[in-house]
């Protein structure tokens, strides 16, 4: 039998011999992954097949939560007053915690309310254009909305995502302004480029794919660093001739601050687990996104870089909700 002293206890509960809280098993219930977006779009791509894998490792259900409405924080600020115990995670976009708090008030501390756990995946953007504009590459499109300016037209799945955000580092960097035609979504912001109610807009990858075949929309330039294995033809935006373009939405993976360091722990290294299965990877390939899988730390930075910026477009471009 182990006899502590007294005077033991302190260096034990700091080696974590006799932390209760470690003693504890998790997970004791069902574990939730809130999305703080509509289900039925990129984030359940992305994240039942996550939940489903984290079920079979763990022994015990992992079901997603969407709870989707203003910029996301409706959803963060739900998990943000979850129990810090692991049994309430999120999933999120950088439209969420890197965009939505220089534009919505936030009902939690953004900086504070959670602890990182993995960057996942990013989703790049195409720069497309209906058919009936004459433009066939960007240097075309840049002098052409030079020429007429704010009569070019560019939709959006609604102010401050990620498509309008594009749009508006688009204009910054190349000295143009176009006219922003708000949508209700993704989906109809595609249609009304497919009607030609628009000349362009920044699509991500996963419906470029599925509409170029339309031969409605020409894709003239892809935002991440490298071209993508969809449409490989199709040049970066540096390729294109706009230096600094680099954008894409990203989805990650926090927690409530306060949860333990084992669980988070454990939950990084269960994210990228499934993240680096050759299945995973090329799933997700094939939707548009391009795999990461990056540590805690490595999101922590990203998220600071990534809020930085969106913060000098939105400030420097001076947009408002309303």
């Amino acid at each position: 039998m182990l006899h502590v002293h007294r005077r033991m206890l302190p260096g034990l509960l700091a080696t974590g011999l006799a932390a209760p809280a470690l003693a504890q098993p998790w997970p004791s219930r069902p574990v939730t992954i809130v999305m703080p977006v509509a289900p039925g779009g990129p984030g359940d791509a992305l994240g039942r097949p996550l939940a489903n894998f984290m079920a079979r490792e763990l022994g015990q259900p992992v079901v997603v939560d969407a709870r989707p409405g203003a910029g996301g924080t409706i959803g963060m600020q739900y998990a943000a007053r979850s129990a810090p115990d692991g049994h309430t995670l999120v999933i999120a976009s950088n439209s969420t915690y890197a965009i939505a708090p220089h534009l919505y008030p936030m009902p939690y501390d953004n900086e504070a309310a959670f602890a990182p756990v993995a960057l996942l995946v990013a989703a790049p953007s195409f720069l497309c254009v209906h058919r009936d504009v004459p433009a066939r590459g960007v240097a075309d499109l840049v002098a052409l909305a030079r020429a007429r300016p704010g009569q070019l037209s560019f939709a959006t799945a609604g102010i401050g995502f990620t498509s309008h955000l594009a749009t508006e580092l688009f204009m910054a960097r190349t000295g143009t302004e176009l006219l922003h035609v708000p949508y209700r979504g993704g989906a109809p912001a595609t249609q009304g480029l497919l009607a030609g109610e628009v000349t362009m807009n920044f699509m991500e990858a996963a419906l470029v794919r599925s509409v170029v075949q339309t031969g409605m929309i020409r894709p003239l330039a892809i935002t991440s660093a490298e071209r993508s294995p969809l449409l490989p033809d199709v040049p970066t935006m540096r390729e294109a001739g706009i230096e600094g373009f680099v954008t894409a939405t990203y989805w990650a993976m926090m927690a409530p601050a306060g949860v333990p360091q084992p669980i988070l722990d454990r939950v990084q290294t269960l994210a990228l687990q499934h993240m680096n299965r050759p299945e995973t990877t090329e799933a997700a390939r094939q939707a548009g996104f391009v795999p990461i899988a990056g540590d805690a730390a490595s999101f922590a930075r990203h998220k600071a870089a990534d809020t930085a910026l969106w913060g000098e477009v939105i400030r420097g471009r001076n947009i408002r909700l309303g």
